[in-house]
């Protein structure tokens, strides 16, 4: 069977080396306390050719030597590990914080460098990869430029942006020339989580809270609802988002969410829909870093077989378990084709 993982990072040496100079900088911003294990470390080689291996790396944290390896490698190693775990394809991003927490040109210059070099790794394994485009919010006119030519030119299959930028969410009128564009394409926009914003980092500051154990989920939920709520998803019914991590549990708040948002009962909500009825017409979702059965039953039963999409998270995540989640979770085969490979080749236009 075809498995099609659709939430697996890369990285390229110039952001990564970007990123690390960031995180020496220091701040505030909670982000900055995995940036700092995992990109801390000696320079990192600005430019290689795609045969040769990643650059070595010393870290003081073991899992920094762990992940930036496998980040930076889009040939021998990455394919070595889809191989023996029976993996068909990659659907790569730029891991998290894309560009995201640069200055407006850097992150112009270094998303356009990121998706150039994306779209040379698809060429050279076009049966093994495919890709979602970064873009820079900072300038949301010149981002939907680079969406377009990401789709039009490199032939790219959606974008992913890593939630907030500046502390500001996509339903933000400035932000809007982004989903414009993302509708207009036809291409969908994949919505990855971050640490939460400045306005609500307080109570995750302690215990490891701002990341994938509770925050992360948290922000990009919160990301989901302003969308929602707002209702801009009004002003561009075509949307397709896709939300990683089960649906960052909006699936199972999906009752009191549409109770206590239904459109006119609370003041200074803008939505014509409930909750769960743009969940279902404007989102999909994938199971990224939750491989429990109960949970993809439930996320199934309610959104529907066709809004279910099998990830892995490499290499944040381990491959085998993944694999082993989709191929032995309580499935008829034909919701298996479709979680494991189906749903992707369609919501993502992935063909060969």
């Amino acid at each position: 069977m075809r498995k099609i993982a659709t939430e697996e990072a890369f990285m390229i040496p110039e952001v990564a080396t970007a990123i690390r100079e960031l995180a020496r900088r220091g701040g505030s911003n909670l982000d900055l306390k995995l940036l700092t294990t995992v990109y801390d470390a000696p320079a990192v080689v600005a430019s290689r050719e795609p045969s040769q291996a990643p650059p070595p790396v010393s870290n003081r944290d073991a899992s920094a030597r762990l992940l930036l390896p496998k980040l930076l490698d889009l040939d021998a190693g990455r394919l070595a590990d889809m191989d023996a775990h029976g993996v068909t394809m990659h659907l790569l991003s730029l891991g998290l914080p894309g560009v995201q927490m640069f200055e407006a040109d850097q992150a112009k210059a270094l998303a356009r460098l990121a998706n150039d070099r994306l779209a040379e790794a698809i060429r050279r394994h076009p049966k093994r990869f495919a890709g979602l485009a970064c873009f820079a919010p900072q300038n949301p006119s010149e981002a939907a430029k680079e969406m377009e030519r990401s789709i039009r030119t490199l032939e790219l299959n959606g974008f992913l942006v890593n939630s907030h930028t500046g502390n500001g969410y996509l339903d933000q009128e400035r932000f809007w020339p982004i989903l414009e564009a993302a509708e207009a394409l036809g291409a969908p926009l994949y919505i990855h989580p971050r640490a939460p914003s400045d306005g609500m980092a307080a109570p995750f500051q302690d215990y490891r809270l701002e990341g994938a154990i509770w925050g992360y989920g948290i922000e990009a939920g919160t990301h989901a609802l302003r969308l929602m709520l707002s209702g801009v998803l009004d002003r561009f019914p075509r949307l397709k988002i896709i939300l990683g991590h089960m649906g960052e549990a909006l699936p199972f708040w999906l009752w009191r969410l549409d109770f206590m948002a239904a459109p006119g009962a609370r003041a200074g909500r803008g939505n014509q829909l409930k909750p769960s009825e743009y969940l279902q017409r404007n989102f999909a979702i994938t199971t990224s870093g939750v491989e429990d059965p109960l949970a993809l039953r439930f996320c199934i039963d309610k959104l529907g077989i066709d809004s279910l999409m099998w990830a892995i998270d490499y290499p944040f995540q381990p491959t085998a378990p993944a694999v082993s989640f989709i191929d032995s979770a309580p499935l008829s085969d034909q919701e298996r084709e479709k979680v494991a490979y189906g749903n992707a080749e369609r919501i993502f236009h992935i063909t060969g």
